[in-house]
């Protein structure tokens, strides 16, 4: 992408004596007044901030995105326990029905059609309540009917509750994603002006891993080693490509250690397991300064991760992190 403020420079050259001057305007190849194509420094430092921008817009869309699988599942829950209380109610509805047409007809209770063709639960209730010298038993199944009903009033608002809050996450969600991919458009333009865009291989066999990790790290990591090549994608949780939070949540899994999804999940998620920067393990994780991007250190000083659009999965070392570095936490 060409950086902006960069003039169109004008020429003034001299002619033969005699002659007017000439003005000689230079304009780059392509439509009037378009902007010069940037130094591969200009772009370098254009993309840097860029991607820095990013590493923090694609952690706000994984926060925005979990959010909205918790609400999701929140409600899914509700609704579920909704259908259930309908069921109870249901069957209690029946039990009391076939109770009033018993004390109809061993009873003599009059009126007892319009009563139990009632389809509101108060006016059932209020029917009931008229029998004369109810039975123990008859008395409990009103009451628990009457309880039920309560708890499904109360279960039917709560999903609604629910459901809203999933709706509201969905539009967050749908807010963060537009200024992502966004970003990302403007991360490719440069990388293709430079040469530099790399679309990666969903299907790359990686490479093996022979660090020194040893035991749960060494699954991580060997794990991580076959992702390489594969794409960097925003949200990318496999198996066709990854982000960088996504890359070391699964890497972890498989060395049967549960993370959470997103960077600032799992910085807190290490608040008692943190450990310097100047002593670090096999597996340990390594976060950027604003907790935007996070890698797995390899050994021998060496790190990999999902470095940004536009790139790939790569072993690269700790020296090119290229990021400023906040701390390491040890799963």
């Amino acid at each position: 992408m060409a950086v902006a403020g960069i003039p169109v420079r004008l020429l003034r050259i001299p002619v033969a004596a005699g002659l007017a001057l000439a003005l000689v305007t230079v304009v780059p190849t392509g439509s009037a007044g378009a902007e010069p194509k940037p130094t591969p420094a200009q772009a370098r430092k254009k993309l840097e901030k860029l991607n820095e921008q990013a590493d923090l817009l694609v952690e706000k869309y994984n926060q925005a995105s979990e959010k909205w699988k918790r609400a999701r599942k929140k409600y899914r829950a509700l609704n579920d326990d909704l259908t259930r209380q309908g069921e109870r109610v249901a069957g209690l509805r029946t039990e009391l029905v076939t109770m009033a047409v018993s004390t109809y007809q061993f009873g003599s209770i009059t009126g007892w059609e319009g009563m139990v063709s009632q389809t509101d639960p108060g006016a059932l209730l209020s029917g009931l309540a008229a029998v004369d010298q109810l039975s123990a038993s008859r008395a409990q199944s009103l009451h628990a009917f009457d309880e039920a009903t309560k708890e499904l009033r109360d279960s039917r608002d709560k999903a609604k509750d629910a459901l809203a809050e999933a709706d509201r996450t969905r539009d967050e969600l749908a807010v963060e994603k537009a200024r992502v991919e966004k970003m990302i458009k403007a991360q490719q333009k440069v990388l293709r002006e430079v040469g530099a865009y790399n679309p990666g291989n969903p299907d790359s066999a990686g490479i093996q891993y022979n660090g020194p990790a040893s035991g749960n790290a060494r699954a991580a990591l060997e794990f991580a080693f076959a992702q390489v090549g594969k794409p960097y994608q925003y949200g990318g949780t496999g198996p066709g490509g990854w982000d960088c939070s996504g890359l070391v949540q699964a890497a972890w899994r498989s060395g049967g250690v549960s993370l959470p999804r997103t960077t600032w999940e799992q910085w807190s998620w290490g608040a008692g397991r943190k450990v310097s920067l100047n002593d670090l393990q096999p597996g340990d994780l390594i976060f950027s300064e604003g907790l935007g991007h996070v890698s797995l250190y390899a050994g021998d000083g060496k790190i990999v991760h999902a470095p940004q659009t536009g790139d790939v999965v790569k072993v690269v070392p700790l020296s090119a992190y290229g990021r400023r570095l906040v701390g390491a936490v040890r799963p």
